[in-house]
């Protein structure tokens, strides 16, 4: 049996940001990646996939993007190359085509079984990341067999899908990206519309994600949240990363030629319907819209940006949205699900997990002495799930190991990590 004082479990963002704060305190441990760096990036998602923030807020832990186009966006082979050079930058101690079997014990007694071997480690750090395994309703299994279904994270490009329309289901960043790229390359889509966020892409000279920085949204603390205990589930920014500047909302999408529904409610073969929900979804993401441009305006006006554009805010139409629609007669072939993720741990043999199958945890402490997370939603703050995030919490989790072990950190060498 290998030993070793921390194991981490995940060769991603969250992982490699854990990895490198204990390297440079000379923390022993291991990084155990079930495939290879950035594996995540590398056998998911569509070939246009792109990084939804700007390459400049992709900050990990002594690590910034140093190359051309800091405003523009990082495609799916630019963030394999960017993991792989950060990992290659301290050696990040990575055992890769190694899956976790197991996980069992407590403090300093923990045992990682894995498909090449079995670890003994002082400390375990689940850097598993946040979106595991689409999370396809149970609606799913009422559509006929005639029709493709296929999760987000499996579709690759409009001409791998059987011809004919597209029901997509899902209007967060994901579903929003397909439907527009599957309109753009000929094909009909309905899109069945469900909670979203709407924000634009640019506002008032700046990149929203530079206005949600600036106005504090992106560190805002889950301790502020009206029931910490229970972050919102929040969709992703119907946003879409590309060279041109565009905006992606469901307006600019029906004038594409999308058809808009409401939320997909049941299937029955080739007959499905949609809750008359459009209208009151659409008004509420437009509503929190306009209250987000309210307090960017507040920051925006103090730093003398350019004024607002007078026809940002335009809504989509929703008086036609379809409430039954029958797939085979509207010549629609397949159902992409973009309905988000859950996490799921069989090989967690530890009392964290609650019933949905989440660990449990406060800012990354388990109940299980030893144990911890890096890479959760809301895990500290909004952002600490993003590849510009993590930082945070991986210099949380890092000092308590190192408290732990009386490793001596100076009081600003982990904060400086972060800058």
């Amino acid at each position: 049996m290998l030993t070793t004082t921390v194991v981490v479990i995940g060769g991603g963002q969250a992982g490699l940001a854990v990895s490198r704060l204990l390297t440079e305190l000379a923390i022993d441990h291991v990084v155990l990646e079930r495939g290879e760096v950035a594996h995540r990036w590398r056998t998911r998602g569509w070939d246009s996939l792109t990084l939804l923030t700007p390459r400049w807020f992709s900050h990990l832990p002594h690590w910034r993007w140093a190359g051309a186009d800091p405003h523009g966006y990082m495609s799916r082979s630019e963030v394999i190359g960017y993991l792989e050079d950060y990992a290659s930058s301290f050696a990040a101690p990575v055992a890769e085509h190694t899956e976790v079997l197991s996980v069992t014990g407590g403090l300093g007694h923990f045992v990682v079984s894995t498909t090449t071997g079995c670890w003994r480690a002082d400390e375990v750090v689940l850097a598993t990341g946040h979106n595991a395994f689409p999370n396809v309703p149970d609606v799913a299994a009422g559509l006929g067999d005639r029709v493709l279904q296929v999760a987000a994270d499996d579709y690759r490009r409009p001409g791998d899908l059987p011809h004919g329309g597209v029901l997509v289901v899902g209007a967060s960043a994901s579903g929003a990206q397909i439907a527009d790229e599957l309109a753009g390359a000929g094909r009909e889509v309905v899109l069945a519309v469900g909670h979203h966020t709407r924000v634009p892409r640019r506002y008032r000279g700046r990149d929203i994600v530079d206005w949600l920085s600036r106005t504090g949204a992106m560190d805002r603390p889950r301790a502020s949240l009206p029931d910490p205990a229970d972050p919102p589930h929040e969709p992703s920014m119907q946003l879409v990363g590309r060279d041109e500047v565009r905006e992606l909302d469901l307006a600019s999408l029906q004038a594409g030629g999308v058809v808009l529904a409401g939320r997909l409610t049941a299937a029955d073969g080739d007959r499905v319907t949609f809750a008359p929900d459009l209208p009151s979804t659409t008004a509420l993401a437009d509503h929190r819209l306009r209250r987000l441009l309210g307090r960017i305006d507040a920051v925006a006006d103090r730093l003398g940006a350019e004024p607002a554009s007078e026809d940002l805010v335009r809504p989509a139409r929703t008086e036609d949205a379809p409430v039954r629609l029958d797939l085979r007669a509207r010549g629609i072939s397949t159902v992409v699900w973009a309905t988000g993720y859950r996490r799921a741990h069989p090989w967690l043999h530890l009392p964290v997990l609650d019933a949905d199958g989440d660990v449990v945890h406060d800012a990354g402490r388990t109940d299980v002495p030893g144990l911890y997370v890096v890479g959760a939603a809301w895990q500290t703050r909004r952002s600490s799930a993003l590849l510009g995030g993590v930082r945070h919490d991986a210099a949380i989790i890092t000092a308590d190991i190192a408290a732990r072990h009386r490793v001596l950190v100076g009081a600003d060498a982990l904060v400086g990590a972060q800058q």
